[in-house]
């Protein structure tokens, strides 16, 4: 498998939920403004959304989108309980979590990524992202995870995301949960690793 991605971009999910699996797999990464592969491949031709992350598969087909690429992962060692078994409650409470991720916290950063949104609209995103925050500090009062005591690809997901955070002025330190959060999913190894290889962390 070979994964293309940017380093800090949301495809950081997949790369820390790899290395929490231990799945033997290749790195590539892309040059989003100019849609260049460090091999000088036409990333449109891998994916042609142009975004990360993308996982080319040993078969040579290509899998997008972050939450589908995580539970295809997960389901590759399903005894890792990154994801609960299809058909169960559990998955679909896990699918759950994961479409508020991407719709609601990850959607939610675009104005602020964007250096022409006016300021009063990224104040507004701002303010947005502050409620759904504390909707999700909420979910984790008394709990480790999203999930309850259980790390799965949703926590790999929600980390990445408030990593985005300090940079674009959205305050979370007055969420105690997440912080806690933040600092028990800094501490896992595949966390260390993928940040490392992404040159994000010494």
């Amino acid at each position: 498998m070979k994964l293309y991605y940017t380093p800090g971009a949301c495809s950081l999910s997949p790369h820390i939920v790899l290395h929490e699996l231990g799945l033997p797999h290749e790195t590539e990464r892309v040059d989003l403004k100019e849609k260049r592969t460090a091999s000088g491949e036409d990333f449109t031709s891998v994916n042609p959304k142009g975004g990360v992350p993308a996982l080319r598969l040993d078969g040579g087909e290509v899998l997008t989108e972050g939450p589908a690429i995580v539970q295809y992962l997960a389901d590759l060692k399903p005894e890792s309980g990154l994801a609960p078994a299809a058909g169960t409650l559990g998955r679909y409470r896990l699918q759950e979590m994961l479409n508020f991720i991407t719709t609601e916290l990850h959607k939610g950063f675009g104005p602020l990524f964007m250096p022409d949104t006016p300021d009063a609209y990224k104040e507004t995103a701002r303010a947005t992202l502050t409620k759904r925050f504390a909707y999700v500090d909420g979910k984790l009062a008394g709990h480790s995870y999203l999930m309850g005591e259980t790390f799965t690809v949703a926590d790999a997901y929600l980390f990445v995301v408030m990593s985005w955070a300090g940079k674009l002025g959205v305050d979370l330190k007055p969420f105690a949960n997440l912080g806690a959060f933040q600092e028990r999913l800094m501490a896992r190894p595949s966390v260390q690793h993928a940040m490392r290889h992404e040159g994000l962390t010494q």
